[in-house]
């Protein structure tokens, strides 16, 4: 039975009571003709506020002339984007997770309102990407989510740039290590064009991890900004999603367990970030998928690192690109057995056949081969404990050891403990607590690559850890762990951490503890009284009111 291509469409534009809506249509250019084709929602997040997003109108016109070619008639539809990178460090960051779930919130209903009958989303920095597939998975109207690709590097004196290098040189320019005018040079080359962070950050790793996913497809995402293919690729995306509209093959379709499952291997294999758990547990939602926290560290345990790429390897995505891209790594973790090669993605093939048509370039040094893993367990690891009795989240890529046992220092925002690191009160051994900063507390949840830059660049890196219920980027290494659940401000057990407690860390043992009794526990949380609401109104006091869990994907109920 053939799919009905105007299934939506045809409620809001056909017959004589609809005049109304084809005349107002008419008044921005569209004919009868156009009205009577498959209306096809093009969905972008261009602003001028950042690199990341900044070719989406040129990749969404030339996806529309895809769309038009294949017989439908595109709608551009435009949305918002916050970008961490500008904000990080200020109020301006509690912004960044909010606007994931209000761009999916815009998207949806834009699409759901206009009754388009299929959708492509081109998403660009870190929230916008779960988000547009957030917004597919809850309309589940035939979609394809094209990335609007990486950044390319930013060369300095021989070396190879990203953002991450600017956010350290920051933290050693304090730390007396560097010049000003050589911080200021790192600053000034480091971001070289269009683009998201080029490392394998939130942004690339959640673009990656669609691949593997199916709602992207395969190899789309891995074309740099402004790479010469862009435009092909996105001419092609308008093709293809006619062919599925015409099919009538949908975002429920392909988002399966399997599929969640082989979108975090990727996530694994790529030492990707820690973000990726947040925004797959909340696109599994969405979707109706039964996914949970532990199953990040199930399937981490049995996952080996195949991608030398930064934060803590040596090569960027538009690197990874050159070398064979993410169907290389596919590839080799299905010769490995570690990923579902029978899901279907949006190209009507299965990731197994996608990753077998990988081709890796003659020499390449950034993705290995299974037998030869860089490590052999996954980039992230979930740990529980008295101080995160829901769970939380550590980055172990490149990450050497496994047990830190040190002194708490406490702060109730992330201003206050970059401060301390500016001024040298962060000692070795040192376990920085950064509390407050959860999806209610902050609100928002910040990243806090500000703080954990100056550790990097103050040479701390493998001295300190960092614990807190916010959250870091994509672009940050060190013994950090995020995502502390139960949060502080619900009167999670990390309220009550005191200056001097011991805490402990196990990633070995997935452990994260504070040693102190449970009766000294319990008499603090009986003095213990919840801080005053940072935002009572706005947008990100509702959404202090109704954001769950990062447990659970800090999804707004």
């Amino acid at each position: 039975m053939s799919f009905d291509t105007r299934h939506k469409s045809k409620v809001i534009l056909d017959g004589v009571d609809r005049a109304g809506a084809r005349s107002m249509m008419k008044a921005i250019g569209f004919s009868d003709r156009d009205l009577s084709k498959p209306q096809v929602g093009v969905a972008h997040c261009w602003i001028g506020t950042m690199p990341c997003n900044f070719n989406h109108r040129e990749v969404a016109s030339q996806v529309m002339a895809g769309v038009k070619a294949a017989g439908g008639t595109p709608i551009e539809v435009n949305t918002v984007s916050v970008t961490d990178g500008i904000t990080m460090g200020t109020e301006g960051m509690k912004g960044s997770l909010v606007s994931r779930d209000l761009v999916a919130d815009s998207v949806e209903l834009v699409a759901r309102s206009h009754m388009f009958d299929a959708l492509v989303t081109i998403s660009g920095c870190d929230k916008t990407i779960p988000a547009m597939v957030m917004a597919m998975a809850r309309l589940d109207i035939p979609s394809v989510m094209l990335y609007g690709g990486s950044i390319n590097y930013g060369e300095y004196k021989g070396k190879r740039l990203t953002i991450q290098d600017t956010f350290e040189a920051i933290g050693a320019y304090n730390a007396g290590k560097i010049s000003k005018a050589e911080l200021k040079a790192i600053e000034n080359h480091a971001c070289p064009g269009a683009g998201a962070c080029g490392g394998q950050f939130t942004a690339n790793t959640m673009a990656t991890a669609f691949e593997m996913l199916g709602v992207s497809p395969m190899g789309f995402n891995d074309v740099p900004a402004e790479h010469r293919g862009k435009k092909k690729i996105a001419i092609e995306t308008g093709k293809l999603v006619m062919k599925l509209l015409k099919k009538g093959i949908t975002p429920s379709r392909i988002i399966t367990r399997k599929a969640m499952e082989n979108a975090v291997a990727g996530v694994m294999a790529t030492g990707g970030s820690t973000n990726a758990v947040l925004h797959l547990l909340a696109v599994a939602r969405e979707a109706g998928v039964r996914f949970r926290i532990d199953d990040f560290d199930r399937i981490s345990r049995k996952t080996p690192v195949l991608a030398n790429l930064k934060p803590w390897g040596l090569y960027t995505g538009p690197e990874m690109f050159e070398a064979g891209g993410m169907a290389l790594v596919a590839k080799e973790l299905l010769k490995a057995g570690k990923i579902h090669g029978d899901q279907l993605t949006v190209s009507g093939r299965t990731l197994g056949a996608e990753a077998r048509r990988a081709k890796a370039k003659k020499g390449q040094q950034v993705i290995v081969s299974a037998r030869k893993p860089l490590k052999k367990t996954g980039g992230i690891a979930i740990l529980r404990g008295s101080l995160a009795p829901d769970g939380c989240v550590i980055k172990l890529s490149g990450q050497e050891k496994s047990i830190h046992k040190g002194p708490a220092k406490v702060f109730n925002r992330e201003e206050d403990a970059f401060a301390a690191v500016k001024k040298g009160r962060i000692k070795p051994n040192d376990v920085i607590i950064i509390r407050y900063e959860g999806p209610r507390g902050g609100p928002g949840m910040r990243e806090m690559l500000h703080v954990t830059g100056a550790i990097q660049g103050a040479g701390l890196g493998s001295d300190v850890a960092l614990i807190t219920d916010g959250r870091f980027s994509g672009a940050t290494h060190g013994f950090m762990i995020g995502h502390v659940a139960p949060e502080a401000y619900e009167g999670g057990p990390l309220a009550l951490v005191k200056n001097g407690d011991t805490i402990l860390i196990d990633a070995k043992k997935r452990l994260l503890d504070l040693v102190v009794s449970k009766a000294e526990l319990k008499r603090r949380l009986a003095k213990w009284k919840k801080p005053k609401e940072r935002y009572s109104g706005g947008v990100l006091g509702k959404y202090g009111r109704h954001v769950g869990s990062a447990s659970e994907g800090a999804v707004v109920e």
